[in-house]
Protein backbone atom coordinates (compact mmCIF):
# COMPACT_ATOMS: atom_id res chain seq x y z
CA UNK A 1 0.00 0.00 0.00
CA UNK A 2 1.01 3.36 -1.07
CA UNK A 3 1.92 6.34 1.72
CA UNK A 4 -0.10 9.84 1.38
CA UNK A 5 1.57 13.72 1.17
CA UNK A 6 1.97 13.73 4.82
CA UNK A 7 2.84 10.25 5.53
CA UNK A 8 5.73 10.86 2.67
CA UNK A 9 6.64 14.30 4.03
CA UNK A 10 7.22 13.35 7.23
CA UNK A 11 8.69 10.22 6.46
CA UNK A 12 11.65 12.04 4.27
CA UNK A 13 11.90 14.40 7.60
CA UNK A 14 12.61 11.57 9.99
CA UNK A 15 14.97 9.51 7.19
CA UNK A 16 12.51 6.42 8.58
CA UNK A 17 9.09 5.18 6.70
CA UNK A 18 6.25 6.88 8.72
CA UNK A 19 2.93 5.91 9.00
CA UNK A 20 -0.67 7.38 10.21
CA UNK A 21 -0.87 7.88 13.66
CA UNK A 22 2.79 7.67 14.95
CA UNK A 23 3.75 10.56 16.64
CA UNK A 24 7.19 12.47 16.12
CA UNK A 25 9.25 15.01 16.94
CA UNK A 26 10.42 17.04 14.64
CA UNK A 27 12.82 20.78 13.77
CA UNK A 28 10.86 22.59 11.43
CA UNK A 29 12.03 24.00 8.18
CA UNK A 30 10.14 27.18 8.88
CA UNK A 31 8.64 28.34 12.30
CA UNK A 32 6.86 31.75 11.25
CA UNK A 33 5.22 33.96 13.63
CA UNK A 34 3.88 37.74 13.62
CA UNK A 35 2.50 40.56 16.13
CA UNK A 36 2.41 37.45 18.40
CA UNK A 37 6.28 37.20 18.61
CA UNK A 38 5.77 39.27 21.65
CA UNK A 39 3.34 37.32 23.98
CA UNK A 40 6.00 34.28 22.36
CA UNK A 41 8.82 35.64 23.62
CA UNK A 42 7.76 36.32 27.00
CA UNK A 43 7.01 32.46 27.29
CA UNK A 44 10.31 31.77 25.90
CA UNK A 45 11.92 33.65 28.58
CA UNK A 46 9.65 31.61 31.01
CA UNK A 47 11.65 28.90 29.57
CA UNK A 48 14.88 29.91 30.96
CA UNK A 49 16.82 29.58 27.75
CA UNK A 50 18.90 33.00 26.34
CA UNK A 51 19.40 31.86 23.02
CA UNK A 52 17.66 30.94 19.82
CA UNK A 53 17.83 27.30 18.50
CA UNK A 54 18.56 28.03 15.12
CA UNK A 55 17.76 31.95 14.23
CA UNK A 56 17.68 30.89 10.20
CA UNK A 57 14.28 28.63 10.76
CA UNK A 58 12.42 31.72 11.85
CA UNK A 59 10.42 34.45 9.79
CA UNK A 60 8.56 36.94 11.54
CA UNK A 61 6.00 39.77 10.04
CA UNK A 62 4.40 42.32 11.62
CA UNK A 63 1.19 42.54 10.14
CA UNK A 64 -1.97 41.92 12.11
CA UNK A 65 -2.14 45.54 13.68
CA UNK A 66 0.41 47.55 10.93
CA UNK A 67 1.35 50.29 11.58
CA UNK A 68 0.27 50.36 15.11
CA UNK A 69 -3.22 51.27 15.82
CA UNK A 70 -2.58 52.31 19.75
CA UNK A 71 -0.10 52.49 22.15
CA UNK A 72 -0.38 48.69 23.25
CA UNK A 73 0.35 47.53 19.80
CA UNK A 74 3.43 50.13 19.38
CA UNK A 75 4.52 48.61 22.14
CA UNK A 76 3.89 45.05 20.94
CA UNK A 77 6.09 45.97 18.17
CA UNK A 78 8.44 47.70 20.04
CA UNK A 79 8.96 44.45 22.21
CA UNK A 80 9.32 42.15 18.57
CA UNK A 81 12.01 44.63 17.06
CA UNK A 82 14.27 44.12 20.16
CA UNK A 83 13.77 40.48 20.32
CA UNK A 84 14.80 40.15 16.75
CA UNK A 85 17.94 42.57 17.21
CA UNK A 86 18.81 40.67 20.07
CA UNK A 87 18.44 36.88 19.05
CA UNK A 88 19.88 37.41 15.29
CA UNK A 89 16.85 37.15 13.40
CA UNK A 90 17.51 37.98 10.35
CA UNK A 91 14.10 36.96 8.54
CA UNK A 92 12.24 39.46 10.09
CA UNK A 93 9.81 41.85 8.06
CA UNK A 94 8.25 45.06 9.68
CA UNK A 95 4.87 46.71 9.20
CA UNK A 96 5.63 48.17 5.24
CA UNK A 97 5.78 44.64 3.82
CA UNK A 98 2.38 43.00 4.00
CA UNK A 99 0.51 39.75 5.58
CA UNK A 100 2.66 37.13 6.53
CA UNK A 101 1.44 34.79 4.06
CA UNK A 102 1.33 36.72 1.22
CA UNK A 103 5.12 37.58 2.23
CA UNK A 104 6.20 34.02 2.84
CA UNK A 105 5.53 33.05 -0.56
CA UNK A 106 6.44 36.22 -2.45
CA UNK A 107 10.04 35.79 -0.94
CA UNK A 108 10.55 32.27 -1.50
CA UNK A 109 10.23 30.55 1.97
CA UNK A 110 6.95 28.22 1.03
CA UNK A 111 8.53 25.58 -0.88
CA UNK A 112 6.92 22.37 -1.74
CA UNK A 113 8.06 19.46 0.48
CA UNK A 114 8.79 21.71 3.41
CA UNK A 115 7.35 21.26 7.22
CA UNK A 116 6.26 24.84 7.92
CA UNK A 117 4.54 25.85 11.00
CA UNK A 118 3.01 29.47 12.12
CA UNK A 119 1.43 30.75 15.34
CA UNK A 120 -1.41 31.44 13.18
CA UNK A 121 -4.08 29.29 11.93
CA UNK A 122 -3.58 29.81 8.29
CA UNK A 123 -0.48 28.61 7.85
CA UNK A 124 -1.93 25.91 5.76
CA UNK A 125 -1.94 28.54 2.92
CA UNK A 126 1.77 27.24 1.86
CA UNK A 127 -0.21 23.61 1.21
CA UNK A 128 -0.57 25.73 -2.48
CA UNK A 129 3.02 25.41 -2.96
CA UNK A 130 3.23 21.58 -1.82
CA UNK A 131 4.19 22.01 1.61
CA UNK A 132 2.93 20.48 4.86
CA UNK A 133 1.99 24.43 6.42
CA UNK A 134 -0.01 23.92 9.88
CA UNK A 135 -0.39 26.34 12.79
CA UNK A 136 0.71 25.82 16.07
CA UNK A 137 0.16 27.76 19.52
CA UNK A 138 2.46 30.48 20.93
CA UNK A 139 3.76 27.72 24.24
CA UNK A 140 4.74 25.59 20.61
CA UNK A 141 6.30 28.53 19.04
CA UNK A 142 7.89 29.51 22.32
CA UNK A 143 10.05 25.97 22.23
CA UNK A 144 11.18 25.85 18.91
CA UNK A 145 12.85 28.84 19.61
CA UNK A 146 14.26 27.13 22.47
CA UNK A 147 14.84 23.80 20.83
CA UNK A 148 14.15 24.07 17.32
CA UNK A 149 11.68 20.67 17.89
CA UNK A 150 8.01 20.00 17.86
CA UNK A 151 5.96 17.19 18.04
CA UNK A 152 3.22 16.28 15.84
CA UNK A 153 0.80 13.07 16.02
CA UNK A 154 0.56 12.07 11.93
CA UNK A 155 -2.95 12.88 10.65
CA UNK A 156 -5.12 10.71 8.86
CA UNK A 157 -5.67 12.20 5.30
CA UNK A 158 -8.59 12.77 3.30
CA UNK A 159 -8.91 13.32 -0.82
CA UNK A 160 -11.27 16.01 -1.95
CA UNK A 161 -11.17 15.56 -5.83
CA UNK A 162 -12.85 18.80 -7.41
CA UNK A 163 -14.32 18.56 -11.33
CA UNK A 164 -15.36 20.33 -14.09
CA UNK A 165 -14.72 23.95 -15.41
CA UNK A 166 -15.55 26.69 -13.36
CA UNK A 167 -18.66 28.98 -14.78
CA UNK A 168 -17.24 32.46 -16.05
CA UNK A 169 -16.98 34.83 -13.02
CA UNK A 170 -17.00 31.38 -10.21
CA UNK A 171 -13.62 31.56 -8.24
CA UNK A 172 -11.72 29.40 -5.85
CA UNK A 173 -13.10 31.24 -3.24
CA UNK A 174 -16.73 30.21 -4.40
CA UNK A 175 -15.15 26.41 -4.69
CA UNK A 176 -13.79 26.31 -0.65
CA UNK A 177 -16.87 28.00 0.90
CA UNK A 178 -19.08 25.24 -1.09
CA UNK A 179 -17.11 22.24 0.17
CA UNK A 180 -17.06 23.94 3.20
CA UNK A 181 -20.82 24.61 3.37
CA UNK A 182 -21.00 20.38 2.72
CA UNK A 183 -18.80 18.80 4.89
CA UNK A 184 -19.11 21.13 7.99
CA UNK A 185 -16.58 23.41 9.89
CA UNK A 186 -15.54 19.79 11.43
CA UNK A 187 -15.47 17.64 8.22
CA UNK A 188 -11.91 17.47 7.92
CA UNK A 189 -10.71 17.43 11.83
CA UNK A 190 -7.26 17.10 12.13
CA UNK A 191 -6.73 15.56 8.20
CA UNK A 192 -4.37 16.20 6.24
CA UNK A 193 -6.15 17.08 3.18
CA UNK A 194 -4.75 16.29 -0.55
CA UNK A 195 -6.91 18.74 -3.22
CA UNK A 196 -6.95 17.39 -6.40
CA UNK A 197 -8.72 17.16 -9.49
CA UNK A 198 -8.80 19.06 -12.71
CA UNK A 199 -10.91 22.03 -11.49
CA UNK A 200 -7.69 22.73 -8.54
CA UNK A 201 -4.90 22.12 -11.51
CA UNK A 202 -6.56 25.12 -13.70
CA UNK A 203 -6.69 27.58 -10.47
CA UNK A 204 -3.84 29.96 -10.66
CA UNK A 205 -1.08 29.57 -7.90
CA UNK A 206 -3.68 32.50 -5.65
CA UNK A 207 -6.27 30.05 -6.59
CA UNK A 208 -4.74 28.08 -5.09
CA UNK A 209 -3.90 29.47 -2.21
CA UNK A 210 -7.16 30.64 -1.35
CA UNK A 211 -8.38 26.81 -1.37
CA UNK A 212 -5.27 25.70 0.86
CA UNK A 213 -5.87 29.03 3.15
CA UNK A 214 -9.54 28.14 4.02
CA UNK A 215 -8.63 23.92 4.46
CA UNK A 216 -8.40 24.84 8.62
CA UNK A 217 -11.91 26.18 8.69
CA UNK A 218 -13.03 22.60 7.99
CA UNK A 219 -11.47 21.58 10.60
CA UNK A 220 -7.96 20.55 8.37
CA UNK A 221 -4.28 20.22 9.68
CA UNK A 222 -3.34 20.57 6.09
CA UNK A 223 -4.15 21.37 3.14
CA UNK A 224 -2.26 20.44 -0.09
CA UNK A 225 -1.93 20.48 -3.22
CA UNK A 226 0.54 18.70 -5.62
CA UNK A 227 2.92 20.92 -7.65
CA UNK A 228 3.42 21.27 -11.08
CA UNK A 229 4.80 23.45 -13.60
CA UNK A 230 2.94 26.89 -12.76
CA UNK A 231 4.36 26.23 -9.12
CA UNK A 232 8.23 25.66 -10.46
CA UNK A 233 7.34 28.36 -12.72
CA UNK A 234 6.23 31.16 -9.52
CA UNK A 235 9.57 29.24 -7.57
CA UNK A 236 12.25 29.51 -10.19
CA UNK A 237 12.76 33.25 -9.37
CA UNK A 238 12.40 33.18 -5.27
CA UNK A 239 12.84 29.45 -4.05
CA UNK A 240 15.55 30.28 -0.88
CA UNK A 241 16.79 27.04 -0.66
CA UNK A 242 16.57 24.07 -2.82
CA UNK A 243 13.46 21.93 -2.35
CA UNK A 244 11.87 18.63 -3.22
CA UNK A 245 8.42 17.64 -4.57
CA UNK A 246 6.32 15.60 -2.57
CA UNK A 247 3.21 13.56 -4.23
CA UNK A 248 1.32 11.39 -2.68
CA UNK A 249 1.77 7.83 -4.23
CA UNK A 250 -1.36 6.21 -6.50
CA UNK A 251 -2.48 3.96 -4.35
CA UNK A 252 -2.44 5.62 -1.08
CA UNK A 253 -4.81 4.76 1.63
CA UNK A 254 -7.20 7.41 2.71
CA UNK A 255 -9.62 7.87 5.57
CA UNK A 256 -12.07 9.67 3.13
CA UNK A 257 -13.06 10.62 -0.17
CA UNK A 258 -15.00 13.19 -1.79
CA UNK A 259 -15.90 14.50 -5.29
CA UNK A 260 -17.50 17.91 -5.87
CA UNK A 261 -18.43 19.09 -9.47
CA UNK A 262 -18.53 22.06 -9.98
CA UNK A 263 -19.62 22.83 -13.83
CA UNK A 264 -22.62 24.67 -12.50
CA UNK A 265 -21.91 26.49 -9.57
CA UNK A 266 -23.29 29.53 -8.58
CA UNK A 267 -21.39 32.32 -6.30
CA UNK A 268 -21.14 31.20 -2.96
CA UNK A 269 -21.91 33.09 0.34
CA UNK A 270 -21.20 32.46 4.01
CA UNK A 271 -23.85 33.96 6.13
CA UNK A 272 -23.42 34.95 9.76
CA UNK A 273 -21.83 34.01 12.18
CA UNK A 274 -20.25 30.80 10.71
CA UNK A 275 -18.03 30.02 8.22
CA UNK A 276 -19.96 26.38 7.14
CA UNK A 277 -23.43 28.58 7.04
CA UNK A 278 -22.81 28.49 3.51
CA UNK A 279 -25.59 29.56 0.67
CA UNK A 280 -26.05 30.86 -2.74
CA UNK A 281 -26.25 34.23 -2.77
CA UNK A 282 -29.15 34.36 -4.85
CA UNK A 283 -30.25 32.86 -1.27
CA UNK A 284 -29.84 36.29 0.68
CA UNK A 285 -30.10 38.86 -2.33
CA UNK A 286 -30.85 42.29 -1.74
CA UNK A 287 -29.51 42.07 1.85
CA UNK A 288 -28.26 45.97 2.82
CA UNK A 289 -24.85 46.54 3.60
CA UNK A 290 -22.27 48.98 5.06
CA UNK A 291 -19.17 48.29 4.05
CA UNK A 292 -17.47 45.67 1.95
CA UNK A 293 -13.75 44.67 2.78
CA UNK A 294 -11.02 43.62 -0.23
CA UNK A 295 -8.48 42.00 1.07
CA UNK A 296 -6.46 39.51 3.91
CA UNK A 297 -4.81 36.41 3.38
CA UNK A 298 -6.98 34.49 1.55
CA UNK A 299 -8.07 37.19 -1.18
CA UNK A 300 -5.71 40.26 -0.98
CA UNK A 301 -3.82 39.05 -3.97
CA UNK A 302 -3.59 41.21 -7.66
CA UNK A 303 -5.85 39.16 -9.49
CA UNK A 304 -8.21 39.63 -6.51
CA UNK A 305 -8.04 43.52 -6.81
CA UNK A 306 -7.84 43.39 -10.94
CA UNK A 307 -11.23 41.59 -10.33
CA UNK A 308 -12.46 44.18 -8.57
CA UNK A 309 -10.68 46.86 -11.06
CA UNK A 310 -12.33 45.36 -13.93
CA UNK A 311 -16.14 45.18 -12.56
CA UNK A 312 -15.79 48.60 -11.11
CA UNK A 313 -14.78 50.83 -13.77
CA UNK A 314 -17.44 53.28 -15.14
CA UNK A 315 -18.83 52.58 -12.14
CA UNK A 316 -19.25 54.19 -8.67
CA UNK A 317 -19.35 53.00 -4.91
CA UNK A 318 -22.71 52.68 -3.83
CA UNK A 319 -23.22 56.48 -1.36
CA UNK A 320 -24.66 53.90 1.64
CA UNK A 321 -21.06 51.87 1.50
CA UNK A 322 -17.95 51.67 2.66
CA UNK A 323 -15.43 50.10 0.11
CA UNK A 324 -12.03 49.24 1.56
CA UNK A 325 -8.89 47.49 -0.37
CA UNK A 326 -6.37 46.04 1.64
CA UNK A 327 -3.88 44.60 -0.83
CA UNK A 328 -1.92 41.39 0.74
CA UNK A 329 1.64 43.12 0.61
CA UNK A 330 3.29 45.71 -0.59
CA UNK A 331 4.53 44.19 -3.62
CA UNK A 332 0.85 43.53 -4.88
CA UNK A 333 -0.09 47.25 -3.95
CA UNK A 334 3.06 48.36 -5.83
CA UNK A 335 1.95 46.01 -8.89
CA UNK A 336 -1.72 46.99 -8.72
CA UNK A 337 -0.75 50.99 -8.49
CA UNK A 338 1.69 50.30 -11.82
CA UNK A 339 -1.59 48.78 -13.88
CA UNK A 340 -3.98 50.73 -12.93
CA UNK A 341 -6.10 49.05 -10.68
CA UNK A 342 -5.24 51.24 -7.38
CA UNK A 343 -6.68 54.49 -9.33
CA UNK A 344 -9.69 52.80 -10.78
CA UNK A 345 -10.75 51.92 -7.41
CA UNK A 346 -10.07 55.36 -6.54
CA UNK A 347 -11.69 56.88 -9.06
CA UNK A 348 -15.36 55.01 -8.15
CA UNK A 349 -14.92 55.80 -4.53
CA UNK A 350 -12.96 52.66 -2.92
CA UNK A 351 -10.54 53.15 0.01
CA UNK A 352 -7.15 52.40 -0.89
CA UNK A 353 -5.39 51.13 2.38
CA UNK A 354 -1.99 49.58 3.53
CA UNK A 355 -1.02 46.22 2.80
CA UNK A 356 -2.00 44.29 5.73
CA UNK A 357 -4.28 42.30 8.01
CA UNK A 358 -6.80 45.32 7.82
CA UNK A 359 -10.33 44.57 9.17
CA UNK A 360 -10.10 40.66 9.31
CA UNK A 361 -8.50 40.95 12.89
CA UNK A 362 -11.52 43.41 14.29
CA UNK A 363 -10.31 46.36 16.00
CA UNK A 364 -7.74 48.32 14.06
CA UNK A 365 -8.97 49.76 10.89
CA UNK A 366 -12.84 49.20 9.13
CA UNK A 367 -13.94 48.50 12.41
CA UNK A 368 -18.08 47.70 12.69
CA UNK A 369 -20.66 49.19 14.89
CA UNK A 370 -23.65 47.82 15.89
CA UNK A 371 -26.21 46.51 13.60
CA UNK A 372 -23.93 46.81 10.72
CA UNK A 373 -23.62 45.14 7.53
CA UNK A 374 -19.98 43.98 5.84
CA UNK A 375 -19.51 41.92 2.78
CA UNK A 376 -15.84 40.45 3.12
CA UNK A 377 -13.16 38.24 1.15
CA UNK A 378 -11.83 37.45 4.54
CA UNK A 379 -11.82 33.96 5.62
CA UNK A 380 -13.63 34.31 9.04
CA UNK A 381 -17.26 35.79 10.00
CA UNK A 382 -17.28 34.49 14.54
CA UNK A 383 -19.25 37.51 16.34
CA UNK A 384 -17.61 40.53 17.13
CA UNK A 385 -14.72 39.42 14.98
CA UNK A 386 -14.65 42.69 12.60
CA UNK A 387 -15.58 44.80 16.02
CA UNK A 388 -18.88 44.93 17.16
CA UNK A 389 -20.56 41.66 18.18
CA UNK A 390 -24.25 42.90 16.80
CA UNK A 391 -22.75 43.72 13.00
CA UNK A 392 -23.32 40.93 10.64
CA UNK A 393 -20.33 39.34 8.43
CA UNK A 394 -20.77 37.98 5.01
CA UNK A 395 -17.42 35.78 3.45
CA UNK A 396 -17.77 35.94 -0.61
CA UNK A 397 -15.45 36.16 -3.18
CA UNK A 398 -13.66 39.53 -4.59
CA UNK A 399 -16.37 39.71 -7.37
CA UNK A 400 -19.54 39.22 -5.18
CA UNK A 401 -17.49 41.97 -2.96
CA UNK A 402 -17.29 44.16 -5.39
CA UNK A 403 -20.94 43.75 -6.67
CA UNK A 404 -22.17 44.57 -3.08
CA UNK A 405 -20.10 47.17 -2.84
CA UNK A 406 -21.65 48.79 -6.09
CA UNK A 407 -25.27 48.08 -5.95
CA UNK A 408 -25.08 48.53 -1.81
CA UNK A 409 -26.45 45.18 -1.41
CA UNK A 410 -25.67 41.71 -1.76
CA UNK A 411 -26.42 40.78 -5.03
CA UNK A 412 -25.31 37.94 -7.78
CA UNK A 413 -22.12 39.74 -9.34
CA UNK A 414 -23.12 38.55 -12.58
CA UNK A 415 -25.84 41.25 -12.52
CA UNK A 416 -23.13 43.79 -12.40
Amino acid sequence: MGKTFVEKVFSKKMGRPIKTGEIVEVIPDIAMSHDNTAAISMIFREIGVDKVFNPDIHVIVLDHASPAPSEKYALNHKIVRAFVEKYGIKNFYDVNKGICHQVLSEEGFALPGKIIVGSDSHTTTYGAYGAFGTGIGRSEMAVIFATGIIWFKIPESMKITVKGKLPEGISAKDIILHIIGNIGSDGALYKSVEFCGDAITDLSIAGRMTIANMSIEMGAKNGFIAPDKKTLSRLEPRAKTDFEIIRADPDAEYAGELEFDINNLEPQIACPHTVDNVAPVSAVNRKKINQAFLGSCVNGRLEDIETAASMIRGKKVNKNVRFLVFPASMKVWQEAMAKGYLATLIEAGAIVMNPGCGPCLGAHEGTLAPGEVCISSSNRNFKGRMGSREAEIYLASPASVTAAAIAGKLVDFREI
